[in-house]
């Protein structure tokens, strides 16, 4: 029982950084973040500051991930059910959407076919993409962050978070090789950042204040970074490659905010009816992101759900809650229709021996891999 309750509280995390995601693709791929390079209304301003609460979200949803999978060991199982649902999700609504001509048809090329196909290694869905490397290298990884000690844990930690986190924070201008945390070197990161919570925690963040303080500080230093350097721009002209460097995934502020949040519901005793929901509800979450960020409906939906016609603050905040909670609930029932079907699949299939053959060889596998030899 003890075991569920806290399951809830970072599944309950987990549906509020799903939601969070949709804001973020609601404001940005809807036109609703102008360029800062421009004086902005209360409006703009607004659009910003919800994007600042909401920039923790993909780093958020990772540290879930990582935290469960660092004490997990590799199963091939896993592996293949997740690429056969970015799959399914790729090339169904893919499809879907260029026969139906929400796609123009100048913009369906072979290319696009191509990225249906392989959405892994074409990036269709670049978070899936970092996650699937990362869960390959589990066996090599999940390993090595079990023995570390807690010393040389903390050295390697710092180091990381020097190189990918740190410095491109606190430079005037961009680096060559920083990808803004679209990579897999900065979840190898946030991996190694939750693997470390897990496994020794971090005692000052236990106390709620202090997480949600932090996570205040990550969101104000985004927005008001942010802003100062908008402020400059006007003002000098200069740093316009920079203006949007506060809202990156791996700059200082996201990062912190993202622990701060993390760590609050991780210390969280949720309980009743929203813990025993989203335990229900969080396995498909995958599916709202899988859904509405298809390479066929990315840009297609936000106007949809009203992103043309805002006007003024209160109607930026009422469109986003009504997206939020329409893409949010749509892409639940159809994840849990897409598992239904795939589940009655399996069980039919299992009575032809061929498939029977391989699942029973894939089991061996994931048996394999639970075995960790000791030195």
């Amino acid at each position: 029982m003890q075991k569920k309750e806290r399951m809830a509280n970072l599944e309950v995390l987990r549906c509020v950084a799903m939601m969070m995601v949709v804001v973020l693709h609601y404001l940005g791929k809807g036109g609703l973040l102008p360029d800062l390079t421009a004086p902005l209304s209360a409006q703009d301003m607004a659009a910003w500051l919800l994007e600042a609460i909401c920039i923790v979200a993909v780093n958020v949803y990772m540290m879930i991930s990582g935290y469960f999978l660092c004490e997990s060991s590799f199963k091939l199982s896993r592996l293949l059910t997740l690429w056969l649902q970015l799959w399914l999700y790729s090339v169904g609504i893919g499809v879907l959407a260029a026969v139906t001509g929400i796609v123009p048809a100048a913009e369906v090329s072979t290319h696009y076919y191509l990225t249906l196909l392989f959405p892994v290694t074409m990036g269709h869905y670049w978070f899936l993409t970092a996650y699937v490397f990362l869960y390959i290298l589990l066996p090599f990884v999940g390993i090595g962050l079990r023995r570390m000690t807690k010393q040389q844990f903390q050295v390697a930690l710092v180091l990381l978070f020097a190189a990918f986190c740190l410095v491109k924070s606190i430079l005037p201008f961009r680096l060559e090789e920083d990808s803004k945390g679209y990579d897999c070197i900065w979840y190898l990161c946030v991996f190694c950042a939750a693997a470390y919570l897990r496994r020794f925690g971090i005692p000052f963040l236990q106390k709620k204040s202090r997480a949600l303080l932090l996570y205040l500080i990550g969101v104000l230093g985004t927005f008001g970074e942010a802003m100062l350097l908008h402020l400059f721009y006007l003002r000098t002209g200069s740093l316009e490659l920079i203006l949007k460097l506060p809202y990156e995934y791996n700059h200082i502020f996201p990062f912190l905010a993202s622990v701060g949040l993390f760590c609050l519901f991780l210390d969280s005793d949720i309980r009743g009816k929203i813990g025993s929901v989203a335990v229900k509800i969080a396995p498909y979450t995958l599916g709202v992101y899988l859904l509405h960020e298809n390479l066929g409906v990315r840009y297609a939906w936000q106007p949809w759900l009203g992103s043309d016609r805002i006007d003024g603050v209160v109607s930026l905040l009422l469109w986003t809650v009504i997206a939020v909670i329409v893409v949010f609930v749509l892409g639940i029932l159809v994840d849990v229709i897409r598992k239904n079907i795939c589940e009655g699949l399996h069980k039919i299939f299992l009575h032809i021996r061929p498939y029977r053959v391989l699942t029973e060889k894939i089991q061996t596998v994931d048996t394999m891999f639970k075995r960790e030899v000791t030195p």
